[in-house]
Formats: C-alpha cells, sequence, structure tokens
C-alpha cells in the first residue's frame, strides 16, 4: 500500500488530468464548471490534501496527526465564541478566563473524541461515499465560507472528490460505502 508521500505526490502531479477531465466535461456535457484561476489554485490544495485525507482513520498516519488538532482548536474556538457572550462572574477578566476554560474544556474534549469516533482503518472513511462528502463539504466551503460564485465552487467540490477518489484507486479499495 503507498505511503504518505506516495499518496501526496500522486496527488501533486496528477492534478492536471483532473483539469483536463473538468474542462471535458464542461465543454462536452455542459457540466457548469468555472475554471478560474482562483477555483482552480483552490482546487489543487483540495485535491491533494484529498489525496492522502482517507488514512485520517489511522491513528499514526500523518494526516491524523495532523487534522486532529485542527478540529480540537476550531472546536475549542467555536466555544469559546459562544461562552464569551454567556459568562458574567462579574469582571471582564474572569469572564474572558472561563471562556477560555471553557473553549480549552471542550479542545481536549474534542483531541481524544477525535480518535475515538474514527472507524477501522480502511473502513467507511475509505469509501467514495467518504469522497462525495469530502467534495460537498469543500463545495459548501468555498461557496458560503468564501463567497466563491457557484461554477467556481461547483469545480472546486470536484477536485477535492477526484483527489479523494484517487487515494482508494491508489491503495486498490474502491468501495460505495
Amino acid at each position: 500500500m503507498p505511503n504518505y508521500d506516495a499518496h501526496v505526490l500522486s496527488g501533486i502531479v496528477s492534478y492536471p488530468l483532473a483539469v483536463f477531465l473538468a474542462f471535458a466535461l464542461r465543454d462536452h456535457l455542459g457540466v457548469p464548471f468555472v475554471l478560474s484561476t482562483t477555483a482552480m489554485l483552490v482546487g489543487y490544495a483540495l485535491y491533494v490534501l484529498g489525496a492522502d485525507l482517507p488514512d485520517m482513520d489511522h491513528p499514526n498516519a500523518l494526516i491524523h496527526r495532523g487534522t486532529k488538532p485542527i478540529v480540537a482548536v476550531a472546536t475549542g474556538s467555536a466555544v469559546f465564541v459562544r461562552a464569551l457572550g454567556s459568562v458574567n462572574l462579574g469582571s471582564e477578566s474572569l469572564n474572558v478566563t472561563a471562556a477560555w476554560g471553557m473553549a480549552v474544556l471542550a479542545a481536549v474534549i474534542a483531541w481524544y473524541g477525535f480518535t475515538a469516533i474514527m472507524p477501522k482503518h480502511r473502513g467507511i472513511v475509505h469509501s467514495l461515499l467518504f469522497a462525495a462528502m469530502y467534495g460537498v463539504l469543500s463545495y459548501a466551503l468555498v461557496k458560503y465560507g468564501l463567497g466563491m460564485a457557484t461554477g467556481g465552487a461547483l469545480f472546486v467540490g470536484f477536485a477535492a472528490f477526484c483527489g479523494y477518489t484517487l487515494h482508494l484507486i491508489l491503495d486498490g479499495a474502491v468501495s460505495l460505502v
């Protein structure tokens, strides 16, 4: 089975094929992709990330170790933002400190929870269902989070899906679920 370097380098070098396929789908089947420079650059990043992302279900994988702190910090930050307006201990310093205390607790729970909820390696995370979920989430991120136009966001979602699917093909383990 390919390792981290093989997955990521495969994503780096095969991206032009995904771009060519997107042009073909647009030009011959009318798929409304917009391949702007920005969409292709963001698509490249999410394609290459997707080329290793299925291994997030392996606790020793670099992608798992890199994703876990991002999930923990994002969770803690969200709790901090929510808690900051609802804590009233009398002074600003106590309110902010208490909100950060709740944020840290949530981050630690997310840290351990991330590994605990991951299914076995090469389970459901190594599936076309998760590839599609990654594509849809990537689309939503750039469409609603970054305000990218629909056609560009569609291309980004397609690129993310293709990168994730590349990993499955390299592993020789393409399954629907």
